[in-house]
């Protein structure tokens, strides 16, 4: 008796939700996918760019498609591994080989490829000699530092176009910053009068096929609930601007005692380390097995009015004493310092042999981001007690500066903000750990595609 394999039969319509109809078929060359986390538009893109591609391999054409980033380091973790989901959806993960040195996924019988760069380093992008081009997609443009980029990239490959189509498709996907004044929402008003440009807007709402699981879509109610503006532009994409405050101060809860049915299972230290005429904090904080995040104890040492100051030598036994006063018998996570404060650093080095991380900062408004979604979640608390005080009340006062909030790169008042400082560096070292800046429409899927590479 002979066996016949059957093949599986992928509809493009079961990946695809119908909101997404135009983007998909549209002719005009230029395409921008914008709106709210979890709408789908970053797997669309992944999707129609794959079957491009595909096409041409079938007529026996080499194509190739180009995919960029704002930086190297995101590539891995968000656009190239949107690709491999792509590639594993439709059932063709052993039509391709994968490389991450360099950063291509190819086509094994056509030569095609993905290639992957980061807008960090243009020079890499404007003497760039890929042939055959057909599409390029720019992922979280909105992170790009102006559409000076795009200016300066575009007709590097355009110009390297496939004989074989009449066109080289460029792609732009992105959530819209808050700012009403950062420059892609500038830019965007622009090409929506632009007749070779087709714009798409879409939200979690659109998703007609069902594809949002049960628990990303709680997580969403729980932002909507906490703090309906952070949803709006979170989920929604709506552009609700900065405000003066920076933080919802009802979002950050005081307990007079810890949890009896929530234990701690990790405690984490934050240092904001000041100099001459700045003060230094360092953060307890303790993050319990459902996740909740609660400032437990707050060092704080301000030279202000002080006629002899303390230096590195001074702090760094009190920070020490400080830690070992923690009497919680959890697991230490992670130690986390400011990366440009080298004397308290090499201070803990020399005496303890205890290394402090130094964290990877970014722009403010994005480090801010971190601390916000912790926020709108409903998982901030404190202990209510007099040495915490002094974190609430900077939290309090905590402002964006109004003369930057009218511009791309708005700031905030750097007055007693030392709390709030380490309190976002506690956020950024750990977000992987709080799952934080996890991407949604990785949540949102069965999978993402994993290779061992």
């Amino acid at each position: 008796m002979m066996i016949t394999k059957t093949k599986r039969v992928i509809k493009i319509s079961q990946l695809v939700n119908p909101h997404f109809k135009k983007l998909w078929s549209t002719q005009r060359p230029y395409i921008i996918a914008k709106g709210g986390r979890g709408s789908f538009k970053s797997s669309t893109i992944s999707l129609k760019l794959l079957t491009m591609l595909k096409k041409q391999a079938q007529l026996g054409h080499k194509a190739n498609v180009v995919c960029i980033r704002e930086n190297t380091v995101n590539l891995r973790d968000s656009v190239y591994g949107q690709i491999c989901w792509a590639i594993d959806m439709l059932n063709m993960t052993d039509e391709f080989k994968y490389s991450v040195s360099p950063m291509r996924i190819t086509h094994i019988s056509s030569g095609s490829a993905f290639y992957f760069y980061g807008g960090d380093k243009p020079e890499k992008l404007k003497s760039n000699t890929i042939q055959n081009v057909i599409a390029l997609w720019y992922e979280e443009a909105a992170n790009f530092k102006s559409a000076e980029v795009f200016d300066q990239t575009n007709p590097t490959f355009i110009r390297q176009k496939s004989p074989w189509v009449n066109q080289v498709k460029v792609f732009y996907s992105y959530n819209p910053p808050r700012n009403p004044y950062d420059w892609i929402n500038e830019w965007i008003a622009i090409q929506e009068q632009n007749p070779q440009c087709y714009v798409d807007t879409s939200t979690y709402l659109d998703d007609q096929l069902g594809i949002t699981q049960e628990q990303q879509l709680a997580l969403i109610e729980t932002y909507k609930k906490n703090d309906p503006e952070y949803y709006k532009w979170l989920y929604l994409g709506k552009i609700i601007g900065l405000g003066t405050n920076v933080y919802n101060m009802n979002l950050f809860h005081p307990l007079t005692k810890l949890f009896d049915d929530d234990p701690l299972v990790n405690l984490y230290f934050s240092i904001d380390a000041g100099h001459i005429n700045s003060a230094t904090t360092c953060l307890a904080i303790g993050v319990t097995a459902e996740g909740k995040v609660i400032l437990l104890h707050t060092y704080y040492y301000s030279p202000e009015h002080q006629s002899r100051k303390k230096a590195p030598s001074d702090m760094v036994p009190e920070i020490k004493s400080f830690e070992d006063s923690m009497d919680y018998q959890v697991p230490i996570g992670k130690r986390t310092i400011d990366s440009a404060e080298g004397a308290l650093r090499n201070e803990f080095v020399k005496e303890y042999n205890q290394v402090w991380h130094g964290v990877a900062k970014s722009d403010e408004a994005t480090m801010i981001d971190y601390v916000s979604s912790l926020l709108a979640q409903g998982r901030v608390y404190y202990l209510d007690t007099p040495e915490n005080q002094i974190f609430i009340k900077q939290h309090e006062q905590y402002q964006w500066d109004e003369k930057t909030v009218h511009s791309d790169n708005p700031k905030v008042v750097k007055e007693n903000d030392h709390t709030c400082d380490a309190f976002k560096y506690f956020a950024i070292d750990n977000a992987r750990k709080l799952e934080l800046k996890i991407d949604p429409h990785i949540n949102a899927k069965v999978k993402l595609f994993k290779r061992g590479i």
